[in-house]
This record gives structure tokens, C-alpha cells and sequence, in this order.
């Protein structure tokens, strides 16, 4: 009885980093497929699209399940609103607007800093204890976002600069996102959490993209079926396998993984966008990784410890 339980933990936590794996390889192509969408379409107004059918996909999917979970409280649902109006809405926006001025293998290189400003904030807010190594992780890391940023601003002036700077002021409402969406989904399934997050978040661009309203018009068939795959891909099935993760990891390990984004976004720039990324930016990338790894070498005390949840609900939503 007791090696059943150890193998269903085990199990549970291979799932836990798989889905975190493939929700970072899902979004990682976001940067790409984002960059050929914003010749026809505004940066806000992708996101609207976007998060819009992506919020009736997964309304589709609550009302067709078998096993309906309970609906959340008035005030875990205010929670998960605000944590879907943050990490959607106010992400997207910063990212959005930061791949058209910047570049998708910009964008993909600085999100190795994120987990550092999660465990940054995380600090801040829970006084959690820095150790020397995750100090020097987070200097290190942010020498290598320095180099990637002036190496790429070369290429595209105060444009790129002003990119680099949303993406990284990105990060840090990521971090937040994932603090807040962890509390705030206690109790509930990863679908009934997408669900919610993902309402708040496409009304929030619905407003947002209001100003570019002028400039709406039918995008072509290209940018149709690539919008398509940003909802169904990389907001549906991305944001689903990560909230499946986040419930059972801590937010600073689920972010790390998020560390191969990188990796695979900078091979999607180059293939998909034909950019040119310069050895610089690929060193910096490096010191980047380099210093989140150093980061998270760490003796973690007991009361750190993340307690795996066993079983899941959303295993069984449809």
C-alpha cells in the first residue's frame, strides 16, 4: 500500500513538471506566431481576439463536463477575477506591445529572468530568507539581461529599448499573477481556474483594445488560423496545463521551468521569423540561465516544502 502511494506521488509530480514542459513550449511560440499576427492586427486587439475565444472554448468545455466542480465563493472568485486581470490582461498587454517593438528572440530570452523577480517578490512579500547563492543568481541574471538588451538595441533603437523594458516590467506582473493565482485558486480544478481567469482577462482586453477600434478590420486567412492557434494552443491548452502544474509545485519552480522557453522561443524566432540573433545575445541568454540555475541551489527547509496534491478533478472534466 505504501509503494502504490509512492509510485501515485511520483506519477503526480512527473505529470506536474510534463505539463509546466509543454506549457512552456506552447507559449514559446506565442512570441513567433504573435510577430506575423501584428502586421495585420493591433497588439491589443490580438489579445482581445485571442482571450475572447478562448473564454467561449472554455465555457464550452464547463458546460459540457460530466462532473460539474463547485462554483467558486464570491470572494475566491474577486481573487481569481484580479488574478486573470493580471496575469491576461495586464501580461499580454506589456507582452504584446513589448514583441512589436522588440523582437520575438528578445522577448524569449528575457523571460529567463522571471523566475528570479518571482522569488524577488516572493521576498518582498513574504520575507522569505535570501540565501548568497540565489543573491549572486540574481545578479548574475541581470548582467545577462543587460547584455541582451544593448547588443539587441544596436538593431532596433529606442523602439527595442522601450520592447525590452515592457517585456521586462512583464515579469514582474507574472510574478504576481502566480503568487495571487496560486492563492486564489485553492480548492478549485485547473479548468474551473482557466475558466474564470480567462472571462476576466478577455473582458479586460476587450477594453483595452478599444482605442484600435479605427483600425479593426477582417485579417487575412494567414492571421485568422494563427489566431486560432493562440487561443486553442496557447491560451486554452497552455494556461490549463500550467494552472494544472502551479497547484502542485511551488510558483518559484513552476516559473523556473519556464526557463526552456528560451530555448525553444529563440529556435522559433530564427525558423519561423528569420531573425538574426547575435552571438552577444546568445551569451547573454546564457548568463541569464546560468544565473537562475545558480539561483535556485539552495537547501530548502521543511516549512518550504510544497505538499503535492494527490489527485485532481480536472483529470476528469470531460
Amino acid at each position: 500500500m505504501k509503494r502504490a502511494v509512492e509510485v501515485d506521488e511520483r506519477l503526480a509530480k512527473v505529470l506536474a513538471i510534463c505539463s509546466v514542459v509543454v506549457a512552456a513550449l506552447l507559449w514559446s511560440s506565442s512570441y513567433a506566431v504573435t510577430k506575423l499576427v501584428l502586421t495585420e492586427v493591433g497588439p491589443l486587439s490580438i489579445g482581445a481576439i485571442r482571450f475572447t475565444l478562448a473564454a467561449v472554448l472554455l465555457g464550452i468545455i464547463m458546460f459540457l463536463r460530466r462532473n460539474p466542480a463547485v462554483r467558486p465563493d464570491a470572494r475566491q472568485r474577486r481573487l481569481i477575477y484580479l488574478s486573470g486581470l493580471l496575469g491576461i490582461t495586464a501580461y499580454f498587454v506589456l507582452e504584446n506591445i513589448g514583441v512589436e517593438l522588440s523582437t520575438a528572440s528578445d522577448a524569449s530570452l528575457i523571460v529567463a529572468t522571471y523566475p528570479l523577480m518571482t522569488m524577488l517578490l516572493e521576498l518582498v512579500v513574504f520575507r522569505t530568507r535570501m540565501p548568497p547563492l540565489r543573491v549572486g543568481g540574481v545578479l548574475l541574471a541581470t548582467s545577462g539581461v543587460f547584455l541582451i538588451v544593448r547588443n539587441g538595441a544596436d538593431v532596433g533603437g529606442s523602439a527595442r529599448w522601450s520592447g525590452d523594458i515592457l517585456l521586462l516590467l512583464g515579469g514582474l506582473v507574472w510574478a504576481g499573477y502566480n503568487m495571487l493565482g496560486k492563492h486564489a485558486g485553492r480548492g478549485q480544478d485547473a479548468v474551473t481556474l482557466t475558466y474564470y481567469q480567462t472571462m476576466a482577462g478577455a473582458t479586460g482586453f476587450l477594453f483595452a483594445s478599444l482605442p484600435e477600434m479605427k483600425h479593426w478590420r477582417v485579417p487575412g486567412a494567414t492571421a485568422s488560423a494563427l489566431l486560432v492557434y493562440l487561443a486553442v494552443a496557447c491560451s486554452v491548452g497552455a494556461f490549463l496545463l500550467y494552472n494544472y502544474g502551479l497547484r502542485r509545485m511551488a510558483s518559484s519552480v513552476a516559473v523556473n521551468i519556464l526557463n526552456l522557453v528560451p530555448v525553444f522561443g529563440v529556435l522559433g524566432a530564427v525558423v519561423i521569423n528569420a531573425e538574426t540573433v547575435r552571438p552577444a545575445q546568445v551569451f547573454g541568454g546564457v548568463v541569464v540561465i546560468a544565473g537562475v540555475t545558480l539561483g535556485l541551489v539552495e537547501h530548502r527547509s521543511p516549512a518550504e516544502k510544497v505538499t503535492v496534491a494527490r489527485t485532481d478533478p480536472a483529470t476528469e472534466c470531460v
